[in-house]
């Protein structure tokens, strides 16, 4: 019980962490381009993990993983947080906040073609059902409820912030394969990427001129996106006795998102948005119940 009650405070940290770093993009990219936004973000996010990772005596271990595969971590390191975050943060300075962070809940769909593909797993009509009602969520947010006209309100953002979906998917996919520890996996990804998002945002970005708010936004994104609320929910999943005590929670983060975003930066929420991200949700966790059922079984 003490475990569960330690593991319930990880994992709703995290969640709410999570529910603030829409309106976290959105005040950053006032501020930065998308290029400059991965590179200070990353590069806050990097030297907190190599801290932690130092204060868990975990050096022999980086330097091992380094020497053993260092082209898969630097190609690793090019696909998140380079491209990934590349792509996801372009959705983000197209579309309203409230429609992006929708719409990248659906990287789970994403994940059942993807290890369809790559893995040859079978989707069965369940995959089918949940991936319609999940897409179909996408359909109304993109159009704003104007499924049958297709009028998208800006479908260059919603081709981005798919796209991003299957680059999370395919992200995980590669990197789940590496049975090496997270926090010297992320360490040696966002490490070797460095050095190349640097160079590009200072070749293509100007760097001056940046205000305080500007520095103070994208470290709380290179935090709370990408480090510390990473290693809270992997301490929520390794403490609880029962991970579905704690899975279910993620579900709550898009809905606090988006109080936050109509509260703080006073984004109109729509009553699409709200459909479509019920519907999005209604597939994932449709999905859930087949694995839960598969695990029983």
């Amino acid at each position: 019980m003490e475990n569960d009650k330690k593991a319930f405070l990880y994992a709703l940290s995290a969640v709410l962490l999570w529910s603030t770093v829409a309106t976290a993009f959105k005040i950053t990219l006032n501020y930065l381009s998308p290029l400059q936004m991965v590179t200070a973000a990353s590069t806050v996010s990097c030297l907190v993990l190599t801290l932690v990772a130092f204060i868990q005596r975990k050096q022999a271990q980086l330097l091992l993983e380094l020497r053993r595969m260092p082209l898969y971590y630097l190609l690793i390191g090019v696909l998140n947080p380079t491209v990934y975050y590349l792509v996801l943060f372009e959705a983000y300075s197209l579309l309203p906040a409230s429609e992006a962070q929708p719409l990248n809940y659906t990287w789970a769909i994403a994940l059942t073609f993807m290890a369809a593909v790559l893995l040859k797993q079978k989707i069965r009509k369940r995959d089918w059902f949940a991936s319609a009602l999940g897409y179909l969520g996408v359909l109304v947010i993109a159009t704003r409820g104007d499924v049958i006209g297709l009028s998208f309100s800006n479908l260059e953002g919603v081709l981005w912030a798919l796209l991003s979906t299957f680059l999370w998917a395919l992200y995980w996919i590669i990197n789940t394969k590496r049975n090496a520890d997270s926090v010297v996996q992320l360490v040696l990804a966002f490490g070797l990427s460095l050095p190349f998002l640097w160079v590009a945002s200072v070749w293509f970005d100007d760097w001056s001129g940046i205000p305080w708010q500007g520095w103070l936004a994208v470290s709380y994104v290179g935090l709370f996106e990408m480090g510390i609320t990473f290693l809270l929910w992997m301490s929520a999943m390794k403490t609880a006795t029962n991970t579905s005590l704690i899975s279910n929670l993620i579900f709550l983060s898009p809905f606090i998102s988006l109080i936050l975003l109509n509260q703080i930066i006073g984004e109109t929420i729509h009553l699409s948005t709200i459909a479509g991200l019920v519907l999005i949700i209604s597939g994932l966790v449709f999905q859930r119940i087949r694995i839960k059922k598969k695990s029983l079984g």
